[in-house]
Formats: structure tokens, C-alpha cells, sequence
């Protein structure tokens, strides 16, 4: 079969190696040139017990062109036990507790392929997964449509490593690879390209190599010697791809990346003061292996510490930034209030999970947005930006970057666990096309006459480091006065130095491009949405052929904001949360009758319930 795109969801125990065979089998495909997008979903508990409804694990990519995102529903589905073939059918939700199981939906389509291990649906898998009856596909009631392909994954790995010297438990950990052998055979995947990602991926195991690329191959040749009861399948190629060099990267990679780039281009160290939380770690640790680059990574006892660190590392002259989630962005108000005051530059990667508190940590959702506008003590405004796809995490990391250093001001980026965690493809720039950074100075005349309030033409107050002879000062959270810097109780020099912190980061749009309207710009119906929804957004415009607007600059907004949207007749802001953008747009675009579509499910957006709710308005 020839199709444009395919959407593949991979399920078993958080121990079956569902999110490395997903992320394999995305990059093989990025690198044959197709688009993709992928949806890790894993539950937040540690370890549920195996074979349970609370352990499955999931991982969703949608290949092919024309891709905007992972997928409403798979066209195949491989599940690696009986409860991962019951999630997959009914929906997730469920009570763990007991036998209870409210459904909310099929993850897959009435024509899907569902490749099932048969070893896995044993009485005592069926008991785990709390079936009623022995036959799990009566009770599930999936429809005769729906393509059902056993396959003996646990005993054909046995088989294919019987004499691999592997213990019992080593070699059942393979079995993902058998599966993702088939898959690779099921799309006419070349089978030595998988191999080369397996080889890299076990780089440092050499012993587990060999038995790998055994498995894998053997899932392959099994799919085609046997002549399994179903078509193959072709994607296409992605249409008009600029020329240059793709692969396939997560969110959080693509994040640090970004920071590494804006760091070479303006000649500055960079800097990471953080603590680990989900699900912003992974940025902590691809900063620290890159010592090679220059990058000083702090691990820090705690939140607090960590953006202190980064504070004083940005006193010192660096690009100084530090990386949290919801519960961190709280902790770390406090001090991005002193990068505030003190006007220093200051990148805060936000990456957004259910909350409140520790909520859902491996879920995601639009919740910090007003948090992260107007969530510090005082008149505090720092500028705010969104990444809206896995790719363009690095250039907003960038563009932060940029934003920070030019401006003298803490810049919010924010992301979240569907962009952190998914991959998409992606060009790899050349540092040549990127665009410049020009980190605010201090002037040759001001030797001698330095003062920490002193201000360009933008309002930006110029920016002298330690060990600059001729220009020393201090620089400290308690108000200063507008002239010579030092500490002032002033009330009109306390009102007149609030004004120029606002009037420094509202001047940002004047550095911001302008928004952008997509799809039908003629119809009388406009979307908005901001950050991760955009994918999901476009897909749902061009379904309902109306016009998307879409926000990666939240504050300041792009100028142009209230011009675009007052043109059109009904306006419906989209968003995972209760409606934080509809109300910040309220309060910048009075008079406007903003309607809202909101979930907070801890998932992306299903495409066809935009479409759905729309229509119904």
C-alpha cells in the first residue's frame, strides 16, 4: 500500500523497551527523508507491576508528509501484552485499585493492523490486565475490520537467542527488537540503516550487539519468509525539504543545542545552574557532556540555588541560564524577581507538566503560562516566548538567548513534555545562518564614570562585568536610584525606575516579528493558540478551512496582535489549560468576545475534537 503518512503506536510494559524501539524506528524514518512526530506516553508511577494496566507504556509517531502531528489514531498498533491490547482499545483511564475500566476511546482506526505477541495472553496476563473472560478480543469488542496479526514474539527470541549465552531474563528483554524487526519489514524499512542506529546505541556495550542485530534480523526475515496476512506498507517522502542535512530530535536536545549556538555565535561561556526535575533533566544532561564546547553545568542542591548560580554567573558576563518544570519556575520566582531588579540577562527554560504540585510529571499541559507573565512579587516583567514543535526548541533557545543578552532582562522559554520528550525532524543549521547576537556593552567614554542605572537609547542599561578597570560597581535587589545607582526609598524614583524596567521589555516588540496568520485567511473564523498546539492547530485549520493564528511571542505580544484579530468575526483560543492565553488576550485585546476550547488531560490535542467543537460553535 502507497500512503501519505501512517501513524505507529508502540505499547508494552514500562519495561519492554517501548520508547527506544519508538525512537529508533522515528529516526530510521527521518533519515529516508520522511516527516515525523512522536508522542512518548508513559505513566508517571515508578515501575507499576508487570502485565498491569497501570505499567503500560506507549510510543506514537506519525511518518510520512504532510505531518503536523503524532497522530488522533494509529494505523498500526504493536502491542507487547494483553493490557497494553486493552489500553490501546478502550483508552487509558482506568482504576488500578480495582476492576473498574471507564472507556474513552480507541487509539487506533477501524481498518488498523494490531501486531500481538501471543505469548503475552496467558490466564495470568488476562487476570493482571483485569479481563472478564478468556477471549480478550470478543471483550474488547474489536471490530472484525481491525487486523489482528499474532505473532510468538517471547518464544521466536528465544528461539533466535537460544544460543546467545544470554540468561532468560537478558534474552526477553530482546523482544522488542524481534518487534521492531517486523515493523522494519512491514514498511519496507532497510534493514542495515537499523542496524547502524543499534550499533551506535550500544556503543558502549559491545556484548549486547550482536545479539541485538540477531533479533532484529530474525524479526525481519520472519515478517518476510513467512508471508504474514497483510500488505506492506510505503510512506512518502517529505515534499520540498530545503536542502541540507536532517535527523530526527527531542525537544530537550534540540533546547541545549540552541543555547550551545547562541553561546559560539556571541563569543560568551555558557552557563547551566540547575536541579534535576522532570521532565527538563535531559537538557542538564546534554549540556554536561558537552564540556568539549565550553559549557559549565552546576548541579545545585536545589531550585533556588540553581538560578543563583546562573545569576552570578551572569554578573560575571556569561550566558547564564538554569532549566525547571511548573514546580521549579515557583521556587525560582523569588530570584528572577533580584535578574529583574538588577537587570541581567537570564535565560528560564520552563518545561511545562500536569500540576499543580507534583501533579503528573510525566504528562503534559499549557499551565504555567500566567505564572510565568506575571508569577513574581512587585512589578516584575520579564519577556516570555514559546517553542511550538520539537525542532524549533532550538531556535527559540536561541532566540531567547538573543532576547536576553541584547535586552539586559531574564527571558522565560517555555516548553513542555510533549515537545521535550517528542521528536521531530530537523535541518541541522550552519552557525554561519544564524543571526547575530550583539550582547550589550558598556561605552569607552563611561571609563570613570560608570553607574549601574545608566541606559542606552532602547532603555537597556549598559552592561559592565567584574575585572573591567574603571567601571566598578555594585549591583543588589534593594531599588536604586535612576542616576547614580545607589540605593534610593525614593517614591517618584521608585515609580520612575519600575517604568523603565516595563518600558525596557516592551520595547522587545520592537525586535519580534510580526504574527503571522496561516490557512484561510478570507474565512470569518480564527483559531489561536500558542506553543505546543500548533501542529494539531494547523492540521484542525485545514480540516475546517478558517484561518490559525499562532503565538510564539507571548510577552511582549507581537504588535500587529490586536490589528489580526480584530478581523475576523469569531475568535476561539485553544489551549491546555482553563483558558490562561483567552485571558491574557482579554486583558491586551479589550472588546473582543474570545471563545475558548480548553483540555487538561495531561495529552496533545486530538485533532478531530478541535474539528468537532468548532463545528458545534
Amino acid at each position: 500500500m502507497q500512503k501519505q503518512n501512517v501513524v505507529v503506536r508502540f505499547c508494552g510494559d514500562s519495561g519492554d523497551g517501548m520508547q527506544l524501539t519508538g525512537t529508533m524506528f522515528s529516526s530510521l524514518s527521518a533519515i529516508l527523508g520522511e516527516e515525523i512526530s512522536t508522542l512518548p506516553d508513559f505513566p508517571a508511577e515508578i515501575r507499576a507491576p508487570q502485565g498491569t494496566l497501570g505499567g503500560v507504556s506507549g510510543f506514537q509517531v506519525n511518518l510520512g508528509s504532510g505531518v503536523y502531528t503524532p497522530g488522533d489514531k494509529a494505523d498500526v498498533i504493536v502491542a507487547m501484552n494483553a493490557a497494553a491490547l486493552k489500553v490501546c482499545t478502550l483508552g487509558s483511564k482506568f482504576n488500578q485499585a480495582g476492576a473498574q475500566y471507564e472507556e474513552t476511546g480507541s487509539m487506533y482506526k477501524k481498518n488498523a493492523v494490531v501486531i500481538i505477541d501471543t505469548d503475552a495472553f496467558t490466564d495470568k496476563d488476562l487476570e493482571k490486565a483485569l479481563y472478564k473472560t478468556d477471549n480478550p478480543f470478543t471483550e474488547l469488542g474489536i471490530p472484525e475490520s481491525v487486523q489482528i496479526v499474532p505473532v510468538a514474539l517471547t518464544t521466536l527470541t528465544k528461539e533466535s537467542l537460544k544460543d546467545s549465552g544470554m540468561d532468560n531474563k537478558s534474552i526477553l528483554k530482546s523482544r522488542n527488537m524481534f518487534a521492531l524487526g517486523v515493523v522494519c519489514w512491514l514498511f519496507n524499512r532497510p534493514i542495515d540503516k537499523a542496524i547502524h542506529f543499534l550499533e551506535g546505541k550500544f556503543a558502549k556495550k559491545p556484548a549486547l550487539i550482536a545479539p541485538n542485530v540477531k533479533v532484529l534480523t530474525d524479526g525481519y526475515n520472519y515478517g518476510n519468509n513467512t508471508a504474514l496476512n497483510i500488505n506492506t506498507i510505503n510512506v512518502e517522502k517529505a515534499e520540498d525539504l530545503q536542502h541540507g542535512t536532517y535527523t530526527s530530535i527531542a525537544g530537550n536536545k534540540a533546547t541545549a543545542w540552541g543555547l550551545i549556538a547562541a553561546a559560539h555565535k556571541c563569543g560568551k561561556r555558557l552557563f547551566l545552574g540547575s536541579y534535576p526535575i522532570t521532565p527538563a533533566t535531559d537538557i542538564m544532561h546534554e549540556l554536561a557532556g558537552r564540556k568539549d564546547m565550553g559549557v559549565m553545568v552546576v548541579q545545585a542542591e536545589d531550585e533556588i540555588a540553581g538560578v543563583c548560580t546562573a545569576i552570578g554567573a551572569s554578573f560575571a558576563g556569561d550566558l547564564a541560564c538554569t532549566s525547571t518544570s511548573g514546580p521549579g519556575l515557583s521556587l525560582k520566582s523569588e530570584a528572577v524577581g533580584l535578574a529583574v531588579m538588577a537587570e541581567l540577562p537570564l535565560v528560564v527554560i520552563d518545561v511545562q507538566r500536569g500540576g499543580p504540585s507534583t501533579g503528573l510529571p510525566t504528562k503534559t499541559e499549557q499551565t504555567d503560562l500566567l505564572q510565568a507573565v506575571y508569577g513574581r512579587n512587585g512589578e516584575c516583567p520579564a519577556v516570555v516566548i514559546a517553542a511550538s514543535t520539537s525542532a524549533n526548541c532550538f531556535q527559540y533557545a536561541y532566540e531567547a538567548c538573543k532576547i536576553a543578552l541584547e535586552n539586559m532582562t531574564p527571558v522565560i522559554l517555555m516548553t513542555d513534555t510533549y515537545l521535550a520528550n517528542g521528536t521531530g525532524l530537523w535541518r541541522l543549521p550552519k552557525l554561519a545562518e544564524l543571526p547575530e547576537i550583539k550582547p550589550q556593552s558598556v561605552p569607552a567614554e563611561l571609563k570613570g564614570k560608570y553607574s549601574v542605572s545608566l541606559r542606552d537609547e532602547n532603555n537597556v542599561r549598559y552592561w559592565a562585568t567584574p575585572g573591567m578597570e574603571g567601571y566598578e560597581h555594585r549591583n543588589i535587589g534593594l531599588e536604586r536610584d535612576s542616576i547614580k545607582g545607589s540605593i534610593s526609598t525614593n517614591p517618584e524614583n521608585h515609580e520612575k525606575m519600575v517604568k523603565a524596567r516595563q518600558a525596557k521589555v516592551d520595547q522587545v516588540v520592537n525586535h519580534i516579528p510580526e504574527l503571522k496568520v496561516q490557512g484561510n485567511t478570507n474565512s470569518d473564523t480564527l483559531l489561536i493558540g500558542w506553543g505546543s498546539t500548533e501542529g494539531h492547530l494547523h492540521a484542525a485549520a485545514n480540516e475546517l478551512g478558517c484561518a490559525l493564528a499562532h503565538f510564539n511571542y507571548i510577552n511582549p505580544l507581537p504588535k500587529n496582535t490586536a490589528e489580526v484579530i480584530r478581523k475576523y468575526k469569531k475568535v476561539v483560543v485553544c489551549e491546555l489549560n482553563n483558558g490562561q492565553f483567552a485571558t491574557l488576550l482579554r486583558s491586551k485585546v479589550p472588546g473582543v468576545e474570545f471563545k475558548q476550547y480548553n483540555e487538561i488531560m495531561g495529552q496533545p490535542f486530538a485533532v478531530e475534537r478541535i474539528v468537532e467543537h468548532v463545528k458545534a460553535l
